[in-house]
């Protein structure tokens, strides 16, 4: 046999040697502090179509109970709606930038996940070629045999 590929260093173990992948997931979650666990939550749950319909039904009712109630009952009278234009506004202030602070915590582990995935994929093509390398060997191995026995039929035949 050949002593060659017998003793060739072998890239599967080379390739043991490497680190698993890494659950990015886990890693970023941990990452966090309590006041980024707290823009991702709000960035999460903001643009939602139940946040919506909160928003929606809040401004409903506090538009129409100052419109259609009893004038003694109303306390933002109509048509200038001051103080629902005030809470308005702040909620949209302190969103913002809360959203902003979200959407750079995702971008962050959506780059986290990417080179996570670059490094699995590097992985997969450095194990895909080993592979192939030992099957090119295999294949070496068995046209090597099949010429030994071919050759003392060849002889028997002359």
């Amino acid at each position: 046999m050949n002593n060659k590929l017998r003793h060739a260093p072998s890239p599967l173990g080379e390739l043991k040697k490497l680190k698993g992948a890494r659950n990015i997931n886990i890693e970023h979650k941990e990452s966090l502090t309590g006041l980024e666990r707290l823009a991702m939550w709000i960035t999460d749950h903001v643009g939602t179509m139940g946040f919506f319909l909160i928003i929606f039904s809040w401004t409903l009712l506090w538009l129409g109970w100052n419109t259609l109630a009893r004038e003694g009952l109303r306390f933002d009278p109509f048509p200038a709606f001051v103080l629902w234009l005030f809470i308005s506004n702040m909620i949209q202030i302190f969103l913002m930038p809360l959203i902003m602070i979200g959407q750079n915590l995702q971008g962050r582990h959506s780059e986290a996940r990417a080179e996570a995935d670059f490094t699995v994929n590097t992985k997969a093509e450095r194990e895909i070629e080993t592979i192939l390398m030992h099957l090119e060997n295999q294949n070496e191995l068995i046209l090597q045999i099949l010429n030994r026995l071919d050759s003392p039929r060849k002889g028997q035949r002359k």
